[in-house]
């Protein structure tokens, strides 16, 4: 779901772009982001740095909520995403960052978790401490983007968009339904 075009604008020295996937409650949107070179784009919006309003160059948008079993994107060379509209965050596949957290820190476990935004659901695993349920964990997090790994994105009223596997991926709690998966 990458683009192949140039970006429309010119790069300044110490800026890089990147592609990501954005979720709204409309649908989803994926294209390039311009950022400063330092910024991790996967963390991007858990940071200071984070704007009000993500641009993507070369923009694709799917619409979720149309009657459609096979929607078509509609392509944008700008399309400008208010940052409290976004409900997901996540490079473009096979696009990643380094982990985000020492896999050897004492005291932390890798919790199994259903969540559902919009029209989807992601299923991954949240890291939290080991003295804590998903219940209690959900209810003290205050963070407005919640990082989830190893996730699997799908659309249950659109399975043609199929399966979007990512290492990393940035939930909005105010948002989600938190869930743990069925046997």
């Amino acid at each position: 779901m990458t683009t192949a075009n140039p970006l429309p604008i010119q790069l300044g020295a110490e800026q890089k772009s990147a592609p990501v996937m954005i979720y709204t409650t409309s649908g989803i949107s994926w294209g390039e982001v311009v950022v400063k070179e330092h910024i991790r784009v996967s963390t991007w919006l858990r940071t200071n740095a984070a704007p009000e309003v993500v641009c993507l160059y070369n923009a694709r948008t799917l619409v979720t909520t149309t009657a459609a079993d096979t929607p078509r994107p509609m392509k944008f060379l700008e399309l400008h995403i208010h940052t409290d509209q976004i409900l997901a965050f996540h490079l473009v596949p096979p696009a990643h960052d380094p982990v985000d957290y020492d896999p050897a820190e004492p005291n932390k476990k890798m919790e199994p978790v259903a969540l559902m935004f919009g029209a989807f659901r992601a299923d991954g695993v949240i890291r939290m401490s080991n003295l804590m349920s998903l219940a209690r964990h959900v209810e003290v997090t205050r963070e407005t983007f919640l990082p989830v790994y190893d996730a699997e994105i799908f659309c249950p009223s659109l399975p043609s968009i199929g399966l979007i596997r990512t290492p990393y991926v940035l939930i909005r709690q105010s948002t989600s339904l938190f869930g743990t998966k069925s046997a």
